[in-house]
């Protein structure tokens, strides 16, 4: 018995041995005699030790600069200087009058004086909202007289068939309730008639209005 264990143990140190030596075998060598190689992560970039880094130059710029040159901003417009300077003041001329009236006159009348400003299609609507029962009694209970006043701010757009104007207008009123001042910024659209001006719209400047290509009026 003792003879077959000391046969086992001689052969277990044996195969000890030779494991052992497979494992420093597999450990010292590799690909290519022995290169390390390690698999990098998907996506990664790699860098060459010693390269230089890689910069992409910023495309030079051609800059603004002032010019001497005549510049003439009508010749670019679809209205000339005089055809904008008769609207404006058509604009100014009727929010001022748009911004005039009294407790003692006929409502009638200064529906009328508004209608010869505006349009056909704009007329009914402006004169509708400025004679209103409502609009005539408070004014009538308040005894208000209103004087008003309007400066085009500035143009908001021009087409060829459209203008828009900012205007400033300003109510200066007189009543029982004492007398104030009030000030409104409205966006005033104009179409031309012939060689005239029509108002086709108003509304608050806030609301922004766009002009109209489509619309024009051969008719008072």
């Amino acid at each position: 018995m003792a003879d077959n264990g000391g046969r086992r143990g001689a052969v277990f140190a044996v195969l000890v041995g030779l494991l052992a030596a497979v494992g420093i075998y597999l450990t010292m060598s590799g690909p290519e005699g022995g290169e390390d190689i390690r698999s990098d992560p998907a996506g990664a970039s790699r860098t060459v030790p010693g390269s230089p880094a890689q910069t992409v130059a910023e495309p030079s710029r051609p800059a603004a600069t002032a010019s001497d040159a005549p510049f003439d901003v009508y010749s670019y417009l679809p209205m000339t200087k005089q055809e904008l300077a008769a609207a404006a003041d058509y604009a100014e001329r009727f929010t001022a009058e748009y911004g005039t009236y009294r407790h003692d006159e006929d409502p009638v009348a200064y529906g009328e004086r508004l209608r010869g400003y505006a349009t056909a299609e704009f007329a009914d609507a402006l004169v509708r909202a400025r004679t209103s029962p409502g609009f005539v009694e408070a004014n009538r209970a308040d005894e208000v007289v209103s004087s008003g006043s309007a400066t085009v701010k500035e143009i908001r757009q021009v087409q060829d068939s459209s203008v828009v104007f900012v205007v400033v207008a300003t109510e200066r009123i007189t009543a029982k309730s004492g007398p104030k001042d009030r000030t409104d910024e409205y966006a005033v659209t104009l179409i031309p008639v012939g060689s005239d001006w029509r108002v086709h719209d108003l509304q608050p400047a806030a609301d922004g209005q766009e002009g109209d290509d489509r619309l024009t009026e051969t008719g008072g």
